[in-house]
């Protein structure tokens, strides 16, 4: 259950016709696709859970799509990415396949880990994993922009390909670790690149923010123990995170200092597919819907006159249609062979 304690967030300023005239129509067009695809695999995959095709944990990123999307259309992919176990959006973004990930989750031998790593682990060349423990994918973040800074210091490693920044997604629920607290500690003493964003959804499992976390905002409140910079940003507004996102990536490489952002967003499921998510009732559920990311965006393409409702919808079918050929893939797919179960372990 929920407390009731308004919180007044005061969000980053924005104005949605710029960003539509800054990116114009066929990138927009571009990031909508990929927030249509993030949904689609997710109603998709979720489906085969249910059918038993799926097992072990399964997180759902619906009603989040419009962060993560905005922050790597912000930033590029060629930075550092680490993120908690709902991890499956930010595969797709950073260059991962529904196929290879599909198959990951059916935990088959095309999968993304090989079959091994399941829903909540994936990887690509700059997504450091998703962690299946909360918060310990903050220190990973921090160490990579340690790495950042030391790549530029030595000067036999100045030739190597470096990224600007590390990016370390969390929920609102990690902000009570201790991995939080001594990673930005040790970021602020020494300068790391780390932006790090805590994609508030309101509910850390089933217990709402506000019983679990002293301080709201929390970006705000928490920032100044840390000698840094705080933002707040509407998750459920792809141009506000694009405009907020932008921002600090441009800040940040010119001053070197870790940066604490908030995004505060809605997620449409429970915590996992197993949660019926019986702490919110369906007035608040509803409420939440009405302030879909996807419909927001639209709407906003379709005032500019850059998209109709029927090239909407036929997006969303050739969305789906990507991810039905994924699910065939994954289906089809061999299952690994148990002799080759201990290659590849990085410690017995």
């Amino acid at each position: 259950m929920k407390k009731e304690s308004p919180v007044k967030y005061h969000f980053y300023p924005s104005d949605a016709t710029q960003v539509i005239a800054h990116l114009g129509k066929e990138a927009l067009l571009q990031q909508l696709k990929k927030m249509l695809l993030i949904r689609n695999f997710e109603i998709r995959s979720e489906a085969a859970y249910l059918q038993g095709k799926i097992g072990g944990f399964f997180h759902s990123y619906m009603g989040q799509e419009a962060v993560q999307t905005a922050a790597v259309c912000s930033m590029g992919v060629d930075q550092w990415w680490s993120t908690t176990y709902r991890c499956h959006a930010l595969a797709l973004l950073l260059g991962a396949t529904p196929n290879e990930l599909l198959a990951e989750l059916f935990g088959r031998e095309t999968g993304n880990a090989k079959g091994r790593g399941g829903s909540m682990h994936f990887f690509t060349e700059r997504l450091l994993g998703g962690f299946g423990i909360v918060g310990g994918q903050i220190p990973i973040g921090t160490g990579a922009a340690f790495t950042i800074n030391y790549l530029k210091s030595v000067p036999e490693l100045k030739g190597r390909k470096n990224c600007d920044v590390s990016v370390c997604f969390m929920g609102d629920g990690a902000v009570a670790q201790g991995s939080f607290h001594e990673s930005l500690n040790l970021a602020s003493l020494w300068d790391l690149p780390c932006i790090y964003v805590i994609e508030n959804n309101q509910w850390g499992m089933g217990t709402h923010v506000n019983r679990a976390i002293c301080v709201e905002p929390i970006a705000e409140n928490k920032a100044a123990s840390f000698n840094m910079k705080s933002y707040t940003f509407d998750g459920m507004d792809f141009f506000n995170c694009y405009v907020g996102f932008k921002h600090v990536f441009e800040e940040m490489k010119k001053t070197s200092r870790p940066v604490l952002i908030e995004v505060v967003t809605e997620r449409f499921r429970g915590h996992s597919i197993s949660d019926p998510a019986v702490y919110r009732s369906k007035d608040e559920l509803n409420t939440c819907m009405a302030r879909d990311p996807l419909i927001i965006m639209f709407k906003n393409l379709e005032s500019a006159g850059l998209l109709t409702e029927e090239q909407y919808h036929e997006m969303d079918k050739e969305q789906k249609d990507i991810v039905m050929a994924a699910v065939k893939f994954a289906d089809e797919s061999p299952w690994p062979d148990p002799i080759t179960l201990e290659e590849d372990v990085f410690a017995p």
